[in-house]
């Protein structure tokens, strides 16, 4: 594979412009990474010819779960064409313990690139749950998941020379090693960190409670942005130790998403599951229309469940299950109309017949 070329890595506004086609809002986060991706490759591609070595720009995403954060790597990955391998916190643990080893990730990196070493070198490794490996409070016993698994990767995030199997997801002796240096692969890590609200709350509270310039106490009780404040010494308090943040310089949160951008998510996007739909009842020549109020519904079900962005897609495929198993029976079907009451469960879809109109409900 021919080395990376400084021209071929878009600059940082390209890169936002893409995600913005993909991704809505979270307008901080995705410029943050644009920087961080650039300047990354930047490094792969002038490489360490240069007397000045330039640091690493290894993230830590913060943010509440169904806020985009793995939606947000993936699609850099697609963007940049780089391999890209996803791995859960939760599953790794110290070697020599049951669980995936902290290697185990270069693993699966390099069975993203086909098993050539020298694309995974340059890839992209997304550690999510990363608030799962903190560092437990007051144990007695081991701590083989928390405190020894950011110990084990620290070598890891900054660089190091790592036997990995080709082709199989475990060494033994009958398979190939292959060594593959992680000094070019970029770290990105993303976790919700429960609770850490609290601890920022604690300290912004502490330092603002004495004086004459006192603020009230609960100055920051109902703070939305609440997170956009974290800082190392948090995070050190949540449980991550020092030389584990130490290597994951860029630091950035993610919003929860309210229900305009519920909405936005839903029609926006390049790829937006309504366009999805809208393909596929298109195939069978039916045009699927939603009315404004539909949407907004669909919003509104999706932030009562309180898991993000993936409420959306459930929401839609129940409602949706009528209609797709019910439009192919009927070739006069022109235009299916989604509603507000349909989405309620209160009312059918409206379903105009070719040339002219008919209201009524899927199944009927």
């Amino acid at each position: 594979m021919e080395p990376l070329n400084l021209k071929d890595v878009p600059a940082p506004h390209k890169i936002k412009a893409q995600l913005d086609e993909y991704v809505i809002g979270q307008e901080h986060a995705k410029k943050v990474m644009s920087v961080a991706v650039y300047n990354h490759y930047k490094r792969v591609a002038t490489g360490t010819q240069d007397s000045i070595e330039i640091e690493k720009s290894n993230m830590l995403m913060i943010g509440p779960t169904g806020c985009g954060k793995t939606y947000l790597v993936k699609t850099l990955a697609k963007l940049l064409d780089v391999p890209l391998a996803i791995a859960d916190a939760t599953s790794l643990t110290e070697a020599g313990y049951i669980g995936d080893d902290i290697e185990s990730v270069v693993t699966k990196l390099l069975a993203a690139a086909d098993n050539d070493v020298e694309r995974a070198e340059r890839g992209i490794i997304f550690i999510d749950e990363i608030d799962k490996i903190a560092k437990k409070q007051e144990t007695r016993s081991r701590d083989v998941s928390g405190e020894s698994v950011q110990q084990g990767m620290l070598k890891l995030l900054e660089g190091s020379e790592v036997e990995v199997p080709v082709g199989a997801n475990s060494k033994n002796a009958m398979v190939p090693l292959t060594t593959v240096n992680t000094r070019n692969i970029l770290f990105i890590c993303g976790g919700a960190f429960p609770d850490l609200e609290d601890i920022i709350r604690e300290r912004l509270t502490k330092n603002s409670g004495i004086g004459f310039g006192a603020s009230l106490k609960d100055a920051y009780k109902d703070e939305p942005d609440l997170l956009s404040k974290v800082t190392t010494e948090d995070l050190r308090k949540f449980g991550m130790i020092p030389e584990f943040l130490g290597r994951l310089p860029v630091v950035f949160t993610l919003q929860g998403l309210d229900k305009e951008s519920m909405v936005k998510i839903l029609k926006e996007p390049k790829n937006a599951i309504l366009k999805q739909y809208q393909k596929l009842l298109e195939l069978d020549e039916v045009e699927l229309v939603f009315d404004d109020d539909a949407l907004e519904a669909i919003a509104e079900k999706a932030m009562e469940r309180d898991i993000g962005a993936r409420a959306l897609r459930s929401i839609i495929e129940d409602f949706m299950l009528d209609i797709m198993y019910e439009i192919p029976k009927d070739d006069n079907i022109g235009r299916v109309r989604i509603t507000r009451a349909y989405v309620e469960g209160k009312g059918g879809p409206v379903i105009e017949i070719r040339g002219q109109q008919r209201i009524g409900t899927a199944g009927a």
